[in-house]
This record gives structure tokens, sequence and C-alpha cells, in this order.
């Protein structure tokens, strides 16, 4: 096999933490992913045009999610709210660099989800895991400028602000500047 590089796939990942749990997204998730990614505010922050149509539900917890994951670029997980196992937020992984041990993380919280720190709670869980059981050595995450609640989320979560990525991405359908916040494994030490 000279020549061909091995596909990683992604790691299986669950993991608790006292209020929330998240998990791979199913197809019993489709229609609460729907609702959660069709959120007026959700989609402001999205790399989504105005005009786009609304993010397949069903596709996104499983089609898409097993392309990411069989990839090896990444997951797609749900948050769930403990105290009713009700579906809150949504939060992907993706741009994995195996060589480098890296990924980034996104997320989309419910608008009665939003406020409670529960999206820092379960970022914070998913990066100590992706560190601590899988090999991983740093987890990104970007935020466009004006974002104070996904700035935030960052920094509850224990990320460091590392500067500005200049015309790094996209909302709304125009170009953007992007945040970097990262969170290593120096920072469990």
């Amino acid at each position: 096999m000279i020549g061909q590089v091995a596909v990683r796939r992604f790691p299986t990942l669950t993991v608790s933490t006292p209020r929330t749990e998240v998990r791979q997204l199913g197809d019993v998730d489709a229609v609460t992913t729907g609702e959660i990614f069709a959120d007026k505010l959700t989609r402001r922050w999205l790399p989504l045009a105005d005009d786009s149509g609304p993010i397949d539900g069903l596709a996104w917890c499983t089609d898409l999610a097993r392309q990411r994951r069989d990839s090896g670029d990444g997951d797609h997980y749900g948050v769930l709210r403990r105290e009713d196992d009700r579906l809150v937020g949504c939060l992907w992984t993706r741009r994995t660099d195996w060589g480098a041990r890296l990924t980034e993380i996104s997320y989309a919280m419910a608008p009665q989800a939003r406020g409670f720190g529960l999206a820092a709670e379960a970022v914070d869980a998913v990066a100590i895991a992706l560190i601590l059981e899988h090999g991983f050595q740093r987890v990104e995450l970007r935020v466009a400028p004006g974002n104070t609640a996904s700035r935030r989320v960052a920094e509850k979560a224990g990320f460091s602000y590392e500067g500005l990525l200049r015309n790094a991405g996209y909302v709304r359908g125009a170009r953007t500047d992007l945040e970097l916040w990262s969170f290593v494994s120096a920072d469990l030490h």
C-alpha cells in the first residue's frame, strides 16, 4: 500500500457532566435538530446565506454525521439536558488533522437552553475527552466577531484566545474574520 494513507475514523464519544450528556446524534433526534438549526439567532451565526433553505435534521443526524465520521473529519453530537433528557443542542467536530492531532468544535443551542452554561459545560467536557481519551493535542473553536455569547462559551469552557484569523470564514453568506480559540493538552495541568 505504498502511497496510500489510511483514513482514521473519528472516535465514538459519549461524555456526561453534572447537567448534560453528549452523545452521537441519531434519526430520533432529527426533528429537534432541525428546529435548533432553524432558529433565527442560530442561523445568524452559521456559515449560510440568508436565502439558504433549512438544514435537513434527518440528514444532519444520519448521513452527514456518518460521512464526517467515516472520513475521519469529525462527528455530530447531541447535547442532552440531564434533568429531562431533552435534546437542547448540537455539537460537531470538523477539520480534523490526524497528523497534528487537532480538531475544531462548533455548537448550536436551542433558544430555551441558552444562558445557563450548558454549551460551555458540554464543549469543555468534549474537549477534555478528546485530549485525555483519544490523544488529541489541540481543540480549536472559531467565533465570528460580534458573537459575544459564543465568546463567553469559549472563555467558560477554558479555551484561550489566540488571535484573529482575517477573512477566514463567512456568516450570512458574507466573508468575515474569525477569532481563534484553543484548548490544548497543557491546559489540563
